[in-house]
C-alpha cells in the first residue's frame, strides 16, 4: 500500500483522477486543495485511506503543515504528484510583470517547494516516486502563452536533473506532458477579458482565447486514460523519463524533436567548427 500526496485537487482534474486511480489500486491518498471544502464529501464517501488537506502551494508554511500532517497520518509519502497549476496567456512582450511572477510561483517555484518538503522522507525510506505534471508546452513553444510555456520549460529542466540526483537514492522522477484534456482548465478563459498593454498582439490573443473557450468541454484527451497510461509507465521495470499524454500532443511532441533534429545536423559543421582546432 503505498501513500500518494496529490497538489491541484479540482474535481474534474487531473489531480482528481489521480486520487481514484491510487485508491483503485488500494493505496491511501492525500489530496490538496486551495477550496478543501469542495471534495469533503468525496473525502467522506471513501473513508481512512483518503485524507484532504487545505493547500495554497505558493504559500511555504502552507506547505510544509500539509506535508507534516500527510506523514503523520501515513507515516510517510511515496508518491508526489505536482499538479496544481495553472494557464495564464498573454504576449511575451506586453503581458503584466505581476503577472509573470504569479505564473512562476504558482507553476514552477510551487512545484520546486513541494517537491522540496517531500524529499526528505523519500531519501530517508531510499524509495519513491516525483511525478511532475508539465505540459505538451514545456516542450513546445505555445504563442500567446510564452510564460506558461517558460515555465513549464523550467520544470522540464529541472525534473531532469532531479531524476539524475536522486536515482542513487532509489528515487524515481517522471515528468508527465499533457495535450489538450478535458479537465476544467479552460473553463475561466470565457470570463477573462484579454487584458494585453501593445494593441498590435491583441488579435492573436483574442484568437487564442476564442479557441480556448470553443475547444472547452470537447478537448480530446480523457483524464482517467491519461492517469492510466501514467500508471502503467510506473510499473515498467525500466520507465520512461517522460510521457507525452493524448494523441495531438504526441504528434505535436514529435514534429518539434523531429525538427529540431534535423536542424541541429544541418548546422552540424557550424557547431563543431566554434572549437578550437586539433592539437591547439
Amino acid at each position: 500500500m503505498r501513500n500518494w500526496f496529490i497538489t491541484g485537487g479540482t474535481p474534474g482534474g487531473f489531480g482528481m483522477a489521480y486520487a481514484e486511480a491510487a485508491l483503485e489500486e488500494g493505496d491511501r491518498v492525500v489530496l490538496t486543495a486551495r477550496s478543501p471544502q469542495r471534495l469533503a464529501d468525496w473525502a467522506r464517501a471513501r473513508g481512512e485511506r483518503a485524507l484532504v488537506l487545505p493547500l495554497d502551494v505558493t504559500e511555504s508554511q502552507q506547505i510544509e503543515r500539509a506535508v507534516s500532517r500527510a506523514e503523520a497520518r501515513f507515516g510517510g509519502i511515496d508518491v508526489l504528484v505536482n499538479n496544481a497549476g495553472r494557464g495564464w496567456y498573454g504576449s511575451v512582450e506586453g503581458m503584466d510583470e505581476a503577472a509573470v511572477r504569479r505564473l512562476f510561483e504558482l507553476d514552477f517555484f510551487a512545484v520546486l517547494a513541494v517537491t522540496r518538503a517531500v524529499l526528505p522522507g523519500m531519501r530517508a525510506r531510499r524509495s519513491g516516486w516525483v511525478v511532475n505534471m508539465s505540459s505538451v508546452a514545456g516542450l513546445r513553444g505555445v504563442p500567446g502563452f510564452g510564460f506558461y510555456t517558460a515555465a513549464k520549460h523550467a520544470v522540464e529542466g529541472m525534473t531532469d536533473v532531479l531524476r539524475q540526483e536522486v536515482a542513487p537514492l532509489g528515487i524515481r522522477v517522471l515528468a508527465v506532458e499533457p495535450g489538450a484534456f478535458r479537465t476544467r482548465a479552460y473553463a475561466g478563459f470565457a470570463d477573462e477579458p484579454v487584458e494585453e498593454a501593445v494593441e498590435d498582439y491583441r488579435e492573436m490573443l483574442e484568437g487564442v482565447r476564442a479557441a480556448m473557450v470553443e475547444q472547452d468541454g470537447r478537448q480530446p484527451g480523457d483524464p482517467r486514460r491519461g492517469v492510466q497510461a501514467v500508471l502503467a509507465a510506473m510499473k515498467r521495470p525500466d520507465p520512461p523519463r517522460r510521457l507525452v499524454l493524448g494523441g495531438v500532443g504526441y504528434d505535436a511532441v514529435a514534429e518539434e524533436f523531429e525538427t529540431a533534429l534535423a536542424s541541429l545536423r544541418a548546422d552540424e559543421s557550424l557547431s563543431r567548427g566554434a572549437d578550437f582546432p586539433p592539437g591547439d
